[in-house]
């Protein structure tokens, strides 16, 4: 088999993981091997073809890198999307300790209420804690 058919199917084995990983590291690898059989095709030694596919994937790795630690950290996801939706207050457990039954999403959660709330009130989710909400009248 041709070396640059070895290089081609790993880089494109690495591109097709890198799909399911969504870490960008495997695709820059899979295209520093698709580098590695361009130079193979156009007749390069094997050191060439070894030496392009390491200077690409060693620069590409340093700027997936850089670019991962200068991205914002993202919240947590599940509390995020639940975050500033309403509830409507079913039933206290304990007012005085703020423990509450809300409505949310066609069933009965529990929630722990941050300050005051009227019997009748629609609360929103400032975060939630496992089962739990955590809920206020103030929007987050």
């Amino acid at each position: 088999m041709e070396n640059y058919l070895v290089w081609a199917f790993a880089g494109f084995l690495l591109i097709i993981i890198e799909l399911m990983t969504g870490t960008f590291y495997l695709l820059v690898i899979g295209v520093a091997a698709l580098i590695g059989a361009l130079a193979a095709w156009l007749g390069a030694g094997m050191w060439m073809q070894v030496l392009a596919a390491i200077a690409v994937a060693a620069s590409g790795i340093a700027l997936v890198h850089y670019w991962w630690r200068k991205r914002p950290e993202m919240p947590n996801s599940s509390a995020d999307l639940d975050a500033g939706q309403t509830v409507v207050l079913d039933a206290w457990v304990n007012q005085a300790a703020g423990l509450a039954r809300v409505k949310y999403r066609g069933s009965t959660w529990d929630a722990k209420v941050l300050g005051a709330a009227a019997p009748e009130a629609v609360l929103y989710i400032h975060q939630r804690n496992g089962g739990v909400l955590e809920v206020s009248s103030q929007q987050p």
